[in-house]
């Protein structure tokens, strides 16, 4: 085993390694609208969902120079945001979306991404994403010496292609949804795990184990 102190390590230190160790990642392909009615896209890994009731989800905004991003500054300004969901073939405008444009520019219109209109929220999703939350914020709370921004939304509406759900749940594996991996690397879903499921033991009984597991391909 190598050992490496954390408090030696500089943002940036930490930051190579915690992107390579937490993996994979969802993406939340975020858009927000700027001051002048432009719509904002960029994509970050560090997402997931914090409450199911209400339904809320969490991401983690990193500031550039002290200053907060513009995704972070437009969803405080405005109250709203949107995640849509990567799949597979929108590797291409995501990735490219990631550059740090300038703070007035759309990237929707600068990589020809087409948007369409939300229900609930004035913010536009990505028209070609196969799940977008239309989310209300919640809160931003900062973390660590660099006040890194947790930017909380409460999901007011879930967009889902109609291929995609069945008996209220989502086909993950239709769905082709896209992975973040370290460095500028991605990862599809691949082979996927199933287990049986584990029930709750009764009173005084042990807790059941899995004895069997099966593999299943995309």
């Amino acid at each position: 085993m190598i050992d490496v102190a954390a408090d030696r390590l500089s943002a940036a230190e930490s930051y190579r390694l915690l992107v390579g160790i937490v993996v994979p990642r969802p993406i939340a392909w975020v858009t927000t609208r700027q001051a002048d009615g432009r719509i904002n896209l960029a994509p970050f890994s560090c997402y997931t969902f914090v409450s199911s009731d209400p339904p809320m989800v969490a991401i983690s905004i990193g500031r550039r120079d002290g200053v907060s991003k513009d995704t972070a500054e437009n969803a405080r300004r405005t109250g709203e945001f949107v995640v849509n969901i990567v799949a597979e073939d929108q590797v291409e405008p995501m990735h490219l979306s990631s550059a740090a444009h300038p703070s007035d520019a759309s990237e929707p219109d600068l990589l020809g991404i087409a948007l369409a209109p939300s229900l609930r929220v004035e913010t536009p999703r990505v028209a070609a994403a196969p799940v977008a939350l239309e989310c209300r914020l919640a809160d931003i709370l900062p973390f660590g010496r660099l006040k890194t921004e947790l930017v909380i939304g409460e999901v007011v509406m879930f967009r889902i292609a109609d291929a995609l759900y069945r008996d209220g749940k989502v086909d993950t594996v239709a769905m082709r949804p896209l992975a973040r991996l370290g460095g500028p690397h991605y990862a599809r879903l691949g082979e996927i795990l199933t287990m049986p499921v584990v029930g709750e033991p009764g009173p005084g009984a042990p807790a059941p184990f899995p004895s069997r597991s099966t593999v299943r391909s995309r």
